[in-house]
């Protein structure tokens, strides 16, 4: 189940700067339709995804979320002129299942062809990468070595690496786990030949966990976008130009760093 958590739509002084210093996506002209489209009910409602922790991260004395997906989130809303309430969740699977449900306006999710059934996405703001962690014992040393009968994998039920691996994997065997973390520690007490998840976050385990270690190379680039959910065209091409205008200001960037995600790639402009 999601939590729920309400905050007022100001920034951080230094990113209400970058903000303020460039205007694409407030030149649009920003009609009643736009906003009722994008907060029909008044407020912003933001899918936060804890489950990536490049994109968002608990405030450690509030549990407010942080990072790059919480500092967008606020400046959308704070362009369509609403407050925004987060909905928090451990898992990208439980993002999409609740969109289903109607219950989030703008998500910050991995572009996948199965969540654009239900998902209008934006061109990528961050890209980050797919990788396995193994068994220090363990004698798999790349990433192709991994698609063999009798390896084992465990990922994060509907994450972007589940998503892909399920259409890309031929002979190894996915284990689902309910989000990432629990993927982690499936792969651990089940004694799993790998888990697979987002590069940062493995390597971060690994470095704190000498039995494990981090395949070099990706299995997949992930492109993390801003969704809303299918039917309201009428406010995609305003959301698009936001995150094309955050991206070309170094908002994004500087969101990143000041959250400790300063490794992770900012996305090109879209073509």
């Amino acid at each position: 189940m999601a939590r729920k958590l309400r905050w007022l739509t100001g920034l951080p002084t230094a990113l209400l700067g970058i903000a303020l210093m460039t205007g694409s996506a407030s030149a649009q002209s920003l009609s009643r339709e736009v906003v009722t489209t994008l907060a029909p009910t008044g407020t912003l409602r933001a899918a936060i995804n804890f489950g990536n922790t490049v994109l968002a991260q608990p405030d450690p004395a509030t549990g407010a979320p942080r990072g790059v997906s919480a500092e967008l989130a606020t400046e959308l809303a704070r362009r369509l002129g609403v407050p925004v309430t987060f909905l928090t969740f451990d898992g990208a699977g439980k993002v999409t299942d609740a969109g289903k449900e109607g219950a989030w306006d703008v998500a910050f999710l991995a572009r996948d062809p199965v969540r654009a059934q239900g998902i209008l996405f934006t061109a990528p703001y961050v890209v980050i990468e797919g990788t396995y962690m193994v068994s220090n014992a363990s004698s798999l040393q790349a990433v192709e070595e991994l698609d063999r009968p009798g390896t084992r994998i465990a990922v994060g039920r509907g994450s972007a690496y589940d998503l892909y691996l399920t259409r890309a994997l031929r002979q190894a065997e996915l284990v689902r786990a309910a989000s990432s973390a629990e993927a982690i520690d499936t792969f651990l007490r089940d004694r799993l030949e790998a888990a697979a998840g987002v590069k940062q976050p493995l390597v971060e385990y690994a470095r704190n966990h000498p039995a494990v270690r981090v395949i070099p190379g990706r299995f997949m680039v992930i492109e993390q976008a801003v969704g809303i959910p299918a039917g309201r065209d009428a406010g995609l091409p305003f959301v698009r130009a936001l995150v094309e205008e955050m991206k070309a200001s170094g908002f994004v960037a500087h969101a990143l760093a000041s959250s400790g995600q300063g490794d992770a790639a900012v996305a090109p402009a879209a073509d």
